[in-house]
């Protein structure tokens, strides 16, 4: 990716882990998400031995999709991609016209990428709580997309305030004083406006729908002031159009190229055909969205004269006749005097003779 986030909303599959080791599913990945027209692909950048302990125990849903005696140390191992695999997909990428991305789990990941030449940081849920790493990526002064996953809100802002002492020029030592003196003042937090995105997310694979909660991204903003997205974890993709509906300026979904495929994340992804269709969704949901002012759109225009009402003559009305309220009523089409000028047409004098339904005009009396 290059220069600020997509004026639109950013469509970014998540094909995460989901090449189970393999790059020529990688690769396949790629143009899987290419061709469903989604502006970034992201992957996840880590080392095994550096992400997680010998004693790290499986979360319940990897225990349900993968090996339940395999550890998650050896889990990840198998999940891990080579550095010369991102060169060859951040290419793949660039070839197909789309974004690529990865989110680092460790800092000699991080500078990696940054060594690759990304634009764009996604640090996941899992390194809210990360300090130095939260550290390392404001340092390196890119924008930020960051998840908040299983966080309260004084989760979030005591990230904000890492991330606001790292984007500034502080001459102080990192602490916790440090971060809350940098978030509460305003040009740290400017900082963190112009560079952070935040995503909310309900962190559990498949997260169920009655516990996504996504008022709580309006909740985030009105908070902190930040751009906020949605990454989505649950079945299908219609919590994601309703996401946008509600403003989310990214969209971040797991995909896979089956569901039946073996692994963590499969079962809670989206197939190729569903990541289309995602896609077309989003941009229909855009469409309808506007600018949210309220007036007449110029599809509507022609339709006013013939599904408005017009003053008309309830019965005859002769000319010089002084109209009263039951010669008058209100019919299609709304090609004549307004029905707002119904008061101010009771007792006027009739200019002429009117049949039954004919029209009054503004011209029709005085």
């Amino acid at each position: 990716m290059s220069g600020p986030i997509h004026p639109r909303c950013l469509i970014i599959a998540e094909a995460g882990v989901n090449h189970n080791g393999s790059l020529d599913v990688a690769h396949q990945l790629v143009d899987a998400a290419a061709d469903a027209g989604v502006d970034v692909v992201k992957f996840q950048t880590f080392r095994a031995d550096k992400l997680a302990s010998r004693s790290a125990a499986k979360a319940a849903y990897q225990q349900r999709q993968t090996d339940a005696g395999q550890s998650q140390l050896d889990m990840l191992r198998a999940l891990e991609l080579s550095e010369s695999a991102h060169v060859e997909l951040l290419q793949h990428c660039a070839e197909r016209g789309v974004g690529f991305m990865s989110s680092p789990f460790d800092a000699e990941s991080l500078n990696f990428l940054v060594s690759l030449g990304v634009r764009h940081i996604k640090l996941g849920s899992g390194e809210l709580t990360n300090a130095p790493m939260l550290l390392a990526v404001a340092r390196t002064g890119l924008p930020l997309i960051l998840s908040t996953g299983m966080a309260t809100l004084a989760d979030v802002e005591a990230a904000l305030g890492v991330l606001a002492f790292g984007y500034g020029p502080n001459a102080a030592e990192p602490s916790r004083t440090a971060f809350l003196d940098a978030w509460a003042n305003a040009s740290g937090r400017a900082r963190v406006i112009d560079k952070v995105t935040l995503l909310h997310c309900t962190t559990e694979y498949p997260a169920p729908r009655d516990q996504v909660n996504l008022r709580a991204m309006h909740t985030l903003r009105s908070a902190f002031g930040l751009q906020c997205g949605y990454s989505d974890h649950t079945e299908g993709y219609s919590v994601s159009l309703a996401a946008v509906a509600l403003g989310a300026s990214i969209i971040e979904k797991h995909f896979t190229l089956s569901r039946a495929l073996p692994g963590p994340d499969h079962k809670a992804s989206i197939e190729p055909a569903a990541l289309k269709a995602l896609v077309e969704g989003v941009r229909e949901v855009e469409a309808a969205l506007g600018d949210g002012v309220k007036v007449p759109m110029p599809v509507e225009i022609p339709n006013r004269v013939v599904a408005r009402k017009s003053l008309v003559a309830a019965r005859a009305i002769s000319h010089g006749e002084r109209i009263g309220a039951d010669a008058l009523t209100v019919k299609r089409p709304g090609s004549g005097l307004s029905p707002f000028d119904y008061w101010e047409t009771i007792g006027t004098q009739a200019s002429k003779d009117f049949a039954p339904d004919d029209l009054i005009c503004r011209t029709d009396k005085t």
